[in-house]
């Protein structure tokens, strides 16, 4: 499979939720909360410099007892972000999460955000793409192809 991550971004849309990371672990959970996603990425003059996920609130609030109403996002984001670029394939982006246990990987076309994938996104995309595979052979055995 070939699938550039830019048509998965075509499907599914680019918009990315952001913050600043001299929010509150609060803000952000709560604007994550809003628009129902498991990670939000920090931005800063509108450059990537890190992302906060759920896994980061269990690992970085819950469990050291921080608060977070009055920690700041840029205190327990994961700062060194790994980002692919549009033209990147789902193989090699399910390869990156995979080796790097990440769920997320902000889409980069060269310093602008223009997109966030997920291992969702990859997997739908692969299951997709299989399915198609199964209904042309299947055509094929068959002997008829459709319109």
């Amino acid at each position: 499979m070939s699938t550039p991550i830019s048509s998965i971004l075509n499907r599914k849309g680019r918009q990315v939720v952001t913050i600043g990371p001299e929010a509150t672990v609060y803000e952000a959970i709560a604007r994550m909360v809003e628009h129902n996603v498991g990670s939000i990425v920090v931005v800063h003059d509108q450059q990537v410099v890190g992302i906060f996920t759920e896994r980061d609130y269990l690992r970085r609030i819950a469990l050291q007892g921080r608060t977070s109403k009055t920690t700041q996002i840029r205190e327990v984001m994961t700062a060194n972000v790994l980002c692919v670029g549009p033209r990147s394939t789902v193989e090699e982006c399910m390869a990156l999460m995979t080796r790097q246990k990440c769920r997320h990987l902000p889409v980069l076309d060269g310093t602008t955000l223009v997109g966030l994938i997920s291992i969702g996104d990859c997997v739908r995309a692969i299951s997709e793409q299989a399915r198609a595979q199964v209904d042309t052979l299947t055509h094929y055995v068959a002997g008829s192809y459709p319109a």
